[in-house]
């Protein structure tokens, strides 16, 4: 069974581009803080490793992995009809 973990920032290339790629995310498990690269967090996700959500404003969403229009794999949340995307409206992660 995938162990889940919730996202609580991301870092992108370029932070104020709301269009830019997510390089890593990060969080808190277990007492311990995280963060890997998105290609960490989809292989993981590929894998069933690993389940990550993002909870805003009293709703937990999933992340999931989508296919850009050049075939490469991202992670966004799954759509709940809020905006921004859930995922990309995070803080960003401090080394």
């Amino acid at each position: 069974m995938p162990d889940t973990h919730e996202v609580k920032c991301i870092n992108k290339t370029h932070r104020q581009d709301p269009h830019e790629a997510i390089s890593h995310i990060g969080g808190q498990s277990n007492g311990k803080i995280w963060k890997i690269t998105q290609q960490q967090a989809i292989d993981g996700v590929e894998r069933g490793e690993w389940i990550f959500i993002v909870r805003r404003g009293g709703h937990t969403v999933k992340v999931v992995i989508a296919k850009s229009q050049f075939g490469h794999k991202y992670l966004k949340t799954e759509a709940d009809g809020y905006r921004p995307d859930n995922l990309l409206s995070l803080p960003e992660c401090v080394e």
